[in-house]
């Protein structure tokens, strides 16, 4: 399928790159992207194992488009930001394992699609943020619950009362981002992290996923007797006899989707 706002790069069969691609807007979230968002992913979840999302230009993604936003009523808002919230759960329960590219500003709605993603690598001239307040707004595509989530509510609610801009470095001091790269290696070092889990089990990473996302809102004993159960059931699967076998025997598994 063409896009008019994102650009989907083959990197192999298993792996893609999903850029933002509305520069002059510093690739600015409309309802339109998150449309092409949604239907991106649920195109490619049968097909690509590894999504990089990544912007064009110097912005990741530098929030909700401002000039849609001041035209919408109550009612409009209130479907807008569910309608975001609904894109952005659908990356983060995706059986595609998501990692955001952070190139720039992330902020708003930028730093809220970053937080869907399963993991967050930032270059060093990145910007995050969540700036609502300073619009009389709070952020609606999920910052106010998966931060906190994330990295406690003392440096959630900093980073939303303020609505201040944060370093990468000051970012993964809180624990928003995994790394911090140079942004001429951004790409690759997202790549070098993508093709180790590609080099991975494809049933195992995917209930991996899976099972940590879904264990965040059980109780502790009820997420580690769904873990013991997940676990029991890749015993009957072909990947896990592979991969044992593989280890004894000293060679590298064999494993396909």
């Amino acid at each position: 399928m063409s896009y008019q706002y994102i650009k989907l790069e083959e990197i192999n069969n298993q792996l893609k790159i999903l850029k933002i691609n509305r520069p002059n807007s510093l690739n600015a979230l409309n309802t339109e992207v998150l449309k092409e968002i949604q239907t991106c992913f649920e195109e490619e979840k049968t097909k690509t194992r590894v999504i990089i999302l990544t912007g064009e230009g110097k912005a990741f993604v530098a929030g909700a488009d401002i000039s849609q936003m001041k035209e919408l009523g109550s009612q409009e808002a209130k479907e807008f930001s569910q309608m975001g919230q609904k894109v952005f759960h659908q990356i983060d329960f995706s059986p595609i394992i998501s990692i955001a590219a952070i190139n720039g500003f992330a902020l708003g709605g930028g730093l809220e699609l970053a937080l869907a993603c399963d993991m967050r690598i930032a270059s060093t001239n990145a910007k995050m943020g969540l700036p609502e307040v300073s619009l009389g707004l709070i952020p609606g595509f999920g910052g106010t619950q998966r931060l906190s989530r994330l990295i406690g509510s003392g440096f959630a609610l900093e980073i939303i009362l303020t609505g201040n801009m944060f370093s990468a470095e000051d970012c993964l001091r809180m624990g928003i981002v995994n790394k911090v790269i140079e942004p001429e290696k951004l790409l690759s070092s997202c790549e070098e992290i993508a093709n180790s889990i590609l080099s991975r089990g494809v049933v195992a990473t995917k209930q991996a996923k899976w099972i940590t996302k879904k264990g965040l809102d059980y109780p502790l004993l009820d997420g580690l007797e769904l873990e013991s159960q997940e676990f029991g059931k890749l015993f009957e699967g072909q990947e896990s006899k592979e991969g044992m076998n593989a280890f004894l025997e000293k060679r590298k598994p064999n494993f396909s989707g």
